[in-house]
């Protein structure tokens, strides 16, 4: 391969999105696994559709067909509506945490609390984020089709 080669397959946005969501999917995995996020039926459903998703992906690599897309686009829906169950359930444990530390506080302070409470509230939005990535990378597969 010479160096412009290289350059271009550096640049190349099929290939940057390729990587990102590789490492996204990758990174997401081992992140809920090694923080303990499937001590709760709840809890392993994230884990669940990541590796899905994953698997979905590596197929969708090798066989790009109609079936692989509609795969692949159902595991980045549900993972979009996973991240945002998350939130809530996260921000609904950090408020009734808050709501028995602080019985006096009025609600829009218990939410603000809740915001930065011991579960990060906001972190399962990256599973939206994740899906977003990955339909971009479907959108570039029907660009080059």
């Amino acid at each position: 391969m010479n160096k412009r080669t290289v350059e271009n397959r550096f640049y190349d946005l099929k290939y940057v999105i390729f990587c990102t969501l590789t490492f996204f999917l990758l990174g997401t995995f081992v992140e809920l696994y090694l923080i303990n996020h499937y001590t709760d039926i709840f809890q392993i459903i994230p884990i669940v559709f990541v590796a899905i998703s994953f698997f979905s992906f590596l197929v969708l690599i090798f066989k790009v067909t109609r079936l692989t897309l509609k795969l692949f686009k159902f595991t980045l829906l549900s993972n979009s509506l996973i991240g945002l169950l998350g939130v809530f359930f996260h921000l609904n444990s950090n408020y009734e945490f808050e709501k028995e530390m602080k019985p006096s506080t009025d609600s829009w302070g218990l939410f603000i609390e809740s915001l930065s409470g011991a579960l990060p509230a906001l972190a399962p939005l990256n599973l939206v984020i994740l899906s977003m990535v990955g339909y971009s990378y479907i959108l570039i597969l029907k660009q080059n089709q």
